[in-house]
């Protein structure tokens, strides 16, 4: 058996992935001295109160992104799940599947906020360490808080500032999503017709 490692995992549900995501995933590889990355899309989010692209689309466009990157994985654990999924029963699982591992669980302050809300969020502090990636300044305030920011470190990351909202609304008016989201995924969400874009027809002779 080899040493231990210490494995991020990165929650969101990558609607669409975009360049903060990466940069934020880098910056705790960095600065937390992570082994791998594991992006792990939500499949049903029990507090989403819009509804989310298709899983496939999700997962693809998550592929894509992180390829370049050795140190980043995709995994389809929630995605594959039957209804609602919950970070409790994710982390479970990622805990028997690497029972001597340290775990870190990486989320935007935003969720960090509603950690109180969630499911046995006692037990999803004992399963992993959390951290919270906002941008520099932001205010981890409200209801609460207090307890979730003196157990859950904060990640300042300027790129934090990219949103997938801004870029689901660029692309549904057409407008320019450069060194927003990469290029990649540009490509995929128009050639699917994602986000209220037209799909491209297949090339003459391609494969379909």
């Amino acid at each position: 058996m080899g040493p231990a490692r210490r494995v991020g995992i990165m929650g969101g549900t990558f609607d669409p992935i975009h360049l903060g995501h990466l940069v934020t995933a880098e910056q705790a590889r960095a600065d937390l001295g992570l082994d791998e990355v594991v992006f792990m899309p939500a499949g049903s989010p029990w507090q989403k109160t819009r509804t989310v692209t298709p899983p496939g689309h999700r997962y693809l466009m998550t592929v894509l992104a992180t390829a370049a990157n050795p140190a980043f994985s995709v995994s389809r654990l929630e995605l594959d799940a039957d209804g609602p999924t919950y970070t409790v029963e994710t982390l479970r699982t990622v805990r028997k599947a690497l029972p001597d591992d340290a775990l870190y669980f990486i989320t935007g302050a935003d969720a960090i906020l509603n950690i109180l809300t969630w499911k046995d969020a006692d037990e999803c502090l004992e399963l992993a360490a959390f951290v919270a990636a906002t941008r520099p300044g932001h205010d981890l305030g409200g209801r609460d808080a207090q307890r979730p920011r003196e157990r859950v470190p904060v990640l300042d990351v300027p790129a934090r500032a990219i949103r997938s909202t801004a870029g689901r609304d660029r692309i549904a008016a057409g407008r320019a999503v450069s060194y927003l989201i990469p290029r990649e995924v540009e490509e995929y969400v128009r050639k699917h017709g994602l986000y209220g874009t037209p799909a491209r027809p297949p090339a003459a002779g391609a494969l379909t």
